[in-house]
């Protein structure tokens, strides 16, 4: 079976410009569902034993928990994660922290260390079984500023030098078309790809609170543009060889 992409052409355009202006439309107006590793926050693992944990137990306590975490009657924790580990006796906590205007970097520490210790305390308590941290990570919030900077100046710095490869490779193939005419349209694919894988997963963030923005999406993206450098190449030499 043989498709005319050609042919069709303008209704590929239209759907490509459609879900790019959507994904830059949701990444503008919705709200970024960031993971603690980008807003800073903490991390802590439980070990427990003598019995079993009601997950939904668990998760109840943290939501209580949170709510005394204020500043100047604001909450600071703003989200929170609990799972399982599978196939051990250990259950984990996250939870990310929004840094309120004019709360001192000592206030804020101390606020986390109070969310551990209250927390803590409440698991401590339970009677159907015996818990104890195990583990406890403190992500400052200058660690998720420097990952999200890192990640927008990686993934730019790609698109350019591919885009520059593109036209030295290309250079004085084709009579008639300049290497610049390559290296374009190489930057233009690379940057709709990303964009819209983006901008989608922002959708489905959106509705879907489990898909946090993280290091683990940012290693994705990586994986995504990867790809399409892959695709974009072969595609350009197979239209070099087809137009000489």
């Amino acid at each position: 079976m043989k498709i005319d992409f050609i042919k069709s052409r303008f209704m590929y355009y239209g759907l490509a410009l459609i879900l790019t202006l959507l994904s830059l439309g949701a990444y503008l107006t919705l709200p970024l569902n960031l993971g603690i590793d980008m807003t800073g926050g903490v991390q802590a693992e439980y070990d427990y034993s003598l019995g079993q944990v009601n997950i939904d137990t668990i998760k109840t306590l943290v939501n209580e928990t949170k709510k005394g975490i204020v500043y100047n009657n604001t909450e600071v924790v703003n989200n929170t994660n609990v799972y399982k580990i599978s196939g051990e006796d250990k259950f984990v906590v996250e939870a990310g922290f929004s840094k309120i205007s004019g709360i001192s970097d000592k206030d804020f520490e101390g606020l986390k260390t109070k969310f551990k210790e209250d927390i803590t305390a409440q698991f401590t308590s339970l009677s159907s079984a015996k818990v104890t941290m195990s583990r406890y990570i403190n992500i400052g919030e200058s660690f998720g500023d420097y990952i999200k900077k890192t990640a927008y100046m990686t993934l730019a710095l790609v698109i350019i030098a591919i885009s520059l490869y593109i036209a030295y490779a290309f250079r004085g193939s084709i009579e008639g078309f300049t290497s610049f005419s390559f290296a374009s349209v190489t930057a233009v694919s690379l940057f709709h790809d990303l964009v819209v894988a983006f901008g989608l997963y922002i959708i489905a963030s959106y509705f879907f609170p489990e898909f946090k923005i993280d290091t683990f999406f940012i290693t994705a993206m990586l994986t995504v543009l990867g790809y399409s450098i892959n695709d974009t190449i072969v595609v350009m030499d197979r239209i070099r060889s087809n137009l000489r």
